[in-house]
């Protein structure tokens, strides 16, 4: 899937978002985003409803919020970055660095948060 696939939102209840698509859904654990007053906010695809909506799980505030907005899907997953840049650093859910230093350089590896675990080998 590409960035082009377009939904709105139809409901939003609590941190619980349904999103309609016309064409083809996301897929579970796709994030989602949204433009709320310029500002980015993401929620992750958690279950299939059917007649082409999916139940989203906001991850971050809902607040103005409405039904009608446009939601773009992202076609991949959240992913965090991950290696030696990153030991001793602190992310929010997001990947996005919270505690005052700058984000990671765009060479560094990013994993999706809903990987398989690794072995204990």
């Amino acid at each position: 899937m590409n960035k082009t696939n377009k939904g709105k939102i139809i409901q939003v209840s609590g941190p619980v978002v349904d999103v309609h698509f016309d064409g083809e859904l996301p897929g579970i654990n796709e994030a989602l985003t949204v433009n709320v007053n310029g500002e980015e906010r993401v929620m992750e695809v958690f279950r299939h409803n059917g007649d082409g909506t999916v139940r989203c799980i906001m991850l971050a505030q809902t607040e103005n919020l409405a039904r009608s907005m446009e939601v773009t899907a992202t076609g991949q997953g959240i992913s965090v970055p991950v290696g030696k840049d990153v030991l001793g650093r602190v992310f929010n859910v997001l990947g996005k660095p919270i505690d005052g230093q700058e984000a990671p350089d765009a060479s560094c590896e990013r994993w999706n948060i809903h990987r398989k675990v690794p072995s204990f080998e």
